[in-house]
């Protein structure tokens, strides 16, 4: 291609990005050291939003619990994930079907199927997976406005939410696997679980990886979920750093968007640590194609 029809392509996609990306993204970061509120020119302040941030015992907590979701959240869809993958790529005839049931929780927009998760666990609506503990003899579980229980709510939620596009990815990525390695080690003598740990796994490590960075990069942004599964999310401590963002710079009558944007800065900061390892594992896959 030359480049002449090359940046002919390139230009309007470029554009887009940059409206839509790297603006914002400039803004975000000029805010973060001024104070900003609606209507009203910013004024430069230094590091004085990064300071109230990092000194906020509510911020510490949003990271902690925000972080400690991503985790759990990722090595549960990577493991099921991979284990739900395996089983569909054996099924022929009905793995549409199977994978057309599976995919509806994924379609579905995040704050509806927020809603309809939530129901499994209210009483006002059911309450199923309540009336099951106590049919087993079990007391009755404060889903809502216990630290613990809500947190498993919130990881359940966001692992049935998401664990469709995992196996759907990590599906691809055993199709593509060649069958001559798996008779290779059949004939070495390896099991099915060995096959497993020491062929298919390592190469597809690339696929995996790309699974963690996009459930990372999701997870550290959870916000609309937690509307309705965790109502008291401030109070019980599971406030997730999104939600934190949005109390602070639109809700609540504070509408400060400088320190808004400094939370904001600061969470990019924490996605780009917690994915380094991730990006350089592909990177170094891909040097090794090559």
């Amino acid at each position: 291609m030359k480049a002449r029809e090359f940046w002919l392509l390139f230009a309007p996609s470029l554009l887009v990005m940059g409206a839509l990306l790297v603006l914002p993204l400039v803004r975000t970061v000029q805010w973060s050291f001024e104070q900003v509120r609606y209507g009203t020119p910013g004024t430069f302040i230094g590091l004085e939003n990064f300071t109230d941030a990092l000194t906020d015992p509510r911020f510490h907590k949003a990271v902690l619990f925000t972080v400690a979701v991503t985790v759990v959240t990722t090595a549960i869809l990577l493991v099921f994930g991979y284990i739900i993958a395996t089983g569909i790529n054996r099924i022929t005839t009905s793995r549409p079907l199977v994978l057309g049931i599976m995919l509806v929780s994924y379609v579905l927009p995040n704050l509806v199927g927020a809603v309809a998760f939530s129901w499994l666990f209210d009483d006002n609506f059911g309450g199923v997976v309540n009336r099951l503990i106590g049919f087993f003899g079990g007391s009755q579980v404060l889903w809502f406005t216990d630290q613990v229980p809500n947190a498993i709510l919130v990881i359940a939620n966001t692992v049935w939410h998401m664990l469709p596009f995992a196996m759907l990815i990590i599906l691809a990525g055993l199709q593509g696997v060649p069958n001559e390695l798996k008779e290779a080690a059949k004939i070495d003598g390896a099991n099915g679980f060995q096959t497993h740990i020491n062929v298919i796994i390592p190469t597809i490590r690339g696929v995996l990886g790309f699974v963690t960075l996009i459930t990372i990069m999701d997870v550290l942004r959870m916000f609309d979920n937690l509307i309705p599964l965790s109502p008291q999310a401030q109070n019980i401590g599971n406030e997730s750093i999104m939600l934190y963002v949005y109390s602070v710079a639109f809700a609540d009558g504070a509408e400060n968007l400088g320190l808004g944007s400094a939370i904001n800065v600061l969470t990019i900061l924490l996605i780009l640590i917690m994915l380094i390892p991730f990006i350089r594992g592909i990177f170094k896959e891909a040097k090794a194609e090559r």
